[in-house]
């Protein structure tokens, strides 16, 4: 008997009703404790158990599956046992709440966003002129971006009494009227304090107040289609070839985040998405830049 069996009883008392009632096979019965056994090892040195999970101890659990490598359809094979294993729990009044309910299978199949190497950000964010008030925006705008993952809605329409710079944060309300705080971090501050006190005074010279953190030379914000120009040509001057969309940069910012070992639940809070298989397509990004980068590097590669 394993320690995973031992520990849950209300895994046997599972395992014997699909038996009796379902007449489910020993195959398909084996692969019911095998997901069951996989969640209750994981949760056993975080003091929980498969009685007394939570969501979160579910999400943590996806989360580490995805960034392991396991694939959709294995961690979409599992969800489903885990999801009726809750079930019955309620079912037979041993637990009061389904910790399964909101959560989302990954979904198979999505395209990867295009991203840039670490090095390709460096370049595109010294490509603007910082002599000119238009280019110290620019600059703004692309560590601001870079260093939150905004999104170019949230950017462009960012007020500034969303900006708190004695926190080092920005307050963010994403789709469906959901409000973030996002740090800044040092070098995105710095440059935004820096466009705040050089460059949109200049910009605003002359016309009337206006909310908008970043402006034109007419005084008023930013559209998405302009800021997105401007992208495409400081990648130009950079020498970036690789193809880009005006989501570049917060694919970027998810990207590195999670190559620097980040977790996934703390990159889905900052990119301000629903539900973590929204956020695991940049799991793959990740593992497909490690492989390439073994592959030029490793002598063996």
């Amino acid at each position: 008997m394993s320690v995973a069996t031992a520990a849950s009883p209300a895994l046997d008392r599972f395992l014997d009703e699909l038996w009796a009632v379902e007449g489910l096979s020993d195959h398909t019965l084996s692969a019911y404790r095998r997901d069951l056994e996989g969640l209750a090892h994981w949760l056993e040195p975080r003091g929980a158990s498969l009685e007394s999970a939570r969501a979160a101890d579910l999400l943590g659990y996806v989360s580490a599956r995805m960034q392991a490598g396991a694939r959709p359809k294995s961690i979409t094979r599992a969800l489903s046992s885990i999801r009726r294993f809750y079930r019955y729990l309620v079912h037979q009044g041993e637990r009061e709440d389904d910790p399964s309910a909101g959560i989302e299978s990954p979904r198979a199949g999505r395209p990867l966003p295009d991203s840039l190497s670490e090095a390709q950000v460096e370049a595109l964010l010294r490509a603007p002129d910082i002599d000119d008030a238009v280019g110290l925006r620019d600059r703004a705008m692309l560590e601001l971006m870079y260093a939150t993952g905004l999104r170019v809605s949230e950017l462009v329409g960012l007020e500034q009494s969303e900006v708190n710079s004695r926190q080092g944060v920005v307050r963010i309300t994403g789709k469906g009227d959901k409000e973030r705080l996002i740090p800044l971090g040092e070098e995105a501050a710095h440059w935004l304090a820096r466009y705040q006190r050089e460059a949109r005074p200049d910009l605003m010279d002359g016309h009337p107040p206006c909310e908008a953190v970043f402006v034109t030379r007419r005084g008023g914000g930013l559209t998405r289609q302009a800021f997105w120009y401007r992208i495409k040509a400081h990648a130009r001057r950079a020498g970036i070839e690789s193809p880009l969309s005006p989501h570049t940069l917060r694919h970027a910012f998810a990207t590195h985040l999670l190559d620097h070992g980040a977790d996934l639940r703390v990159v889905q809070m900052l990119l301000g998405h629903s539900s973590l298989s929204t956020t695991q397509i940049y799991t793959h990004v990740a593992r497909a830049r490690l492989q390439s980068l073994h592959a030029e590097h490793h002598p063996r590669g």
